[in-house]
């Protein structure tokens, strides 16, 4: 398939910039594969499609606030600092994205906070815009992560031109999320409550967890006609045993197995062994699934709507078939549904 086939005109007013009052009330589309129906509930209402002993897949990968603000030296000029990963903690080296990146030079230095306690030295070019950073700072490397913590701010996506509220460092964050080291929320799992967890959980629905831990790569725009040709940026995966026995178990009874999230299936298609079982993971995945693509472990999912032309939305129609999807889209747009990160949901059957 080809890049241009994923092209769609979105209006603009369909970008959430907000959440739904409440997790779960945000709206659902239920897309059925095997019949072509389209059902419009709220999120809520997902409890109705699944059974005892099925298994939903979670990611627990928790968002670190990870967009820093600091001030060059000698010209004092305002600096964005996203950070992306942490290469080394004992020298405190991290991969980051700087704007503007034109006046960000190897050798300059950058100073954050108002009495500028934490400097930064650039030491590499990575990108155009990515370099890698040296932290300078006294203390010990749990007072370092904290002061990164209590500078940063909670990394909403760019396309959210609104300031950063309070309330977002909570609803930018699934409620199961545990193990910090993201840089985006695997936005299907916002839709998830205390109150609805509890409900499938009583219903005798099985929950496994997984880890991804989303970097920026996810977003990077497809530039190339031919999707053979992208490169997809390499993303930290872990599967522990109790996860992969919950999910094979499901899947050796037939239950339904579903993914939250393009993270979820992504993590879960990279471990896949010779006899369609999940294998136990703990390394790095870079897989890019687009159509055609046979799917080993889910046989349903829960996703937000995407953008045009992204690798999420490649997947979807991976995943439903590209015209059921296209249809879908059409449909969402018709109807008004809200789209990306703090937008509504669709259960794909």
């Amino acid at each position: 398939m080809k890049l241009s086939q994923f092209e769609f005109e979105l209006p603009e007013e369909l970008l959430a910039e907000f959440p739904a009052e409440n997790r779960d009330e945000s709206r659902l589309m239920v897309v059925n594969r095997k019949t072509g129906e389209i059902e419009h509930k709220m999120f809520k209402d997902l409890i109705e499609y699944f059974d005892e002993d099925d298994v939903m897949i979670f990611n627990d990968t928790k968002v670190f606030p990870a967009r820093l603000f600091g001030n060059k030296e000698k010209t004092g000029a305002r600096i964005e600092v996203f950070l992306l990963r942490e290469l080394n903690p004992e020298t405190r080296l991290w991969d980051v994205l700087v704007d503007p990146a034109r006046k960000i030079r190897i050798g300059n230095k950058l100073y954050f906070g108002e009495d500028e306690s934490l400097v930064a030295e650039v030491i590499d070019n990575t990108t155009s815009r990515g370099r890698t950073l040296r932290f300078l700072y006294d203390g010990s490397y749990q007072d370092f992560r904290k002061k990164l913590n209590d500078l940063g701010e909670t990394p909403l996506p760019k396309y959210i031109k609104r300031d950063v509220q309070p309330e977002d460092e909570d609803r930018y964050q699934t409620i199961y999320a545990k193990k910090e080291g993201a840089v985006a929320a695997p936005t299907a799992g916002l839709h998830f409550s205390k109150h609805l967890m509890k409900r499938l959980e009583i219903k005798g629905i099985n929950f496994a967890e997984v880890t991804l831990h989303i970097g920026l790569g996810t977003f990077n725009p497809v530039e190339v006609e031919d999707l053979s040709k992208h490169k997809m940026d390499s993303e930290e995966i872990m599967i522990d045993e109790k996860a992969t026995k919950t999910i094979n178990t499901a899947l050796d009874n037939k239950k339904r197995v579903c993914a939250v999230g393009t993270t979820v299936m992504r993590t879960i298609e990279s471990a896949v062994s010779s006899n369609q079982r999940l294998n136990e993971y703990n390394g790095w995945t870079n897989k890019f699934i687009f159509p055609p693509y046979d799917f080993s472990i889910a046989n349903c999912m829960v996703t937000n709507f995407h953008m045009p032309k992204s690798t999420l939305l490649m997947m979807i129609s991976a995943f439903a078939g590209h015209d059921l999807m296209e249809k879908a889209y059409k449909e969402a747009i018709k109807e008004k549904y809200r789209f990306y990160s703090y937008g509504d949901a669709m259960l794909i059957l």
